[in-house]
């Protein structure tokens, strides 16, 4: 949950900025000591203006938690009061930030040598979805990402409903040494389900055919995965 401010601060909530004295104001708070600051007063502080602090209540109120503020999407965001576009986009682009510092590889291009790499590059980017999504990960010849994972399905993974080439083609396309397919389970439960292993098999199978190395399938759950490779599901 969001963390809420202290007693002292909590009579602030719809006072403009200048009538604080500056020591209470989030900006300067922030640049002196971020670490003590509620996350109220971080919004705020990312938010602006002289309504920062009552902008920054209404939103920990409305979406409850960090990963429900990440959620919301920048059009979503622009049309609560308060919020224009610019706002909006300094939010979303701070908690973006925020959500690619948690995993322990940080960029793209970076080098994959076990499920556990490729697991702390997609676990901060794939834990809070609410829906399925199905994600293919660019390798070049030297196992370093290329770009972003791109999202090719979303939805219940249905083995009967997955179209394996749809799941091939971003690799032909840029002619990619290999791949790792991932998926999440909004559960937070990784453990794979038949339906994991169909789909997992009929990729690997086609990869092979193709030329493409499919490395692994990781499933996706709150804080932990499972690797399908490491496991001996659906690689035969």
């Amino acid at each position: 949950m969001l963390g809420g401010v202290d007693g002292a601060r909590k009579s602030v909530k719809r006072t403009l900025l200048g009538a604080l004295p500056i020591k209470e104001q989030p900006a300067w708070r922030v640049m002196y000591n971020a670490t003590g600051c509620s996350v109220v007063e971080l919004v705020a502080a990312v938010v602006g203006g002289e309504r920062q602090l009552e902008i920054a209540h209404a939103l920990v109120g409305k979406y409850k938690s960090l990963p429900g503020l990440a959620r919301a999407n920048c059009a979503e965001l622009s049309t609560l009061v308060g919020i224009g576009e610019r706002t909006a986009a300094r939010l979303h682009a701070s908690l973006e930030l925020g959500r690619r510092l948690t995993g322990s590889i940080e960029e793209p291009n970076c080098l994959i040598q076990s499920p556990e790499d490729m697991a702390a590059y997609l676990i901060p980017r794939m834990q809070d979805l609410e829906q399925e999504q199905l994600v293919v990960v660019l390798l070049n010849t030297r196992n370093r990402i290329m770009g972003e994972p791109i999202t090719v399905y979303q939805g219940s993974l249905n083995a009967s409903m997955v179209r394996i080439a749809e799941i091939l083609r971003p690799a032909v396309r840029v002619n990619a040494a290999a791949i790792i397919v991932a998926h999440n389970h909004p559960s937070a439960d990784p453990t794979p389900s038949p339906e994991d292993v169909t789909v997992t098999q009929a990729i690997f199978r086609s990869g092979k055919m193709l030329d493409i190395d499919v490395l692994d399938h990781l499933i996706i759950g709150r804080n932990r995965f499972t690797s399908m490779k490491a496991k001996g599901l659906g690689f035969d």
